[in-house]
């Protein structure tokens, strides 16, 4: 799993002109799913997301975590995280899951996120063409690969 994380004051999803999801601030989470994806990699990326230190203490360190300042999250379901670049240059998109595996993840992300952080998690729609808006905090933004964990 690859996930980008952006700290922001505030993000939304679109859907064919409806606002479905809208945070204030928190964190933004655009999750990549692939095959080799499994319940242990969601586990770990769900415990760091809660713990990750990202927002500012009242010294102005990034000491506390989304948890600790009862922040907003918003999952975005986002395939070309997976994209290979390597030949040409239309990106191939070969290793992202295909919807029949990667749906019961993203779920399930979803679900073990909730119960990690203790916090509400809003999302996109899995499939459907979005429009993400943010406002990046900081700017704020991180790249964690549950295939990396060392």
């Amino acid at each position: 799993m690859r996930l980008v994380i952006q700290r922001v004051s505030e993000a939304s999803v679109t859907i064919d002109g409806t606002v479905k999801s809208a945070i204030g601030p928190g964190l933004l989470l655009l999750l990549g799913i692939e095959d080799a994806d499994t319940q242990e990699d969601i586990q770990w990326l769900c415990g760091k997301v809660s713990k990750l230190r990202v927002f500012d203490d009242e010294e102005g360190v990034m000491n506390l975590s989304v948890q600790d300042v009862k922040g907003e999250l918003l999952v975005v379901s986002q395939f070309t995280l997976h994209a290979s670049t390597k030949k040409g240059n239309r990106p191939s998109y070969l290793r992202a899951s295909r919807p029949d595996f990667a749906i019961p993840m993203y779920e399930a992300f979803v679900k073990t996120l909730e119960q990690s952080s203790g916090l509400s998690v809003k999302t996109g729609e899995f499939g459907a063409m979005m429009e993400v808006r943010l406002l990046n905090d900081g700017p704020v933004t991180i790249l964690i690969d549950s295939k990396n964990k060392e």
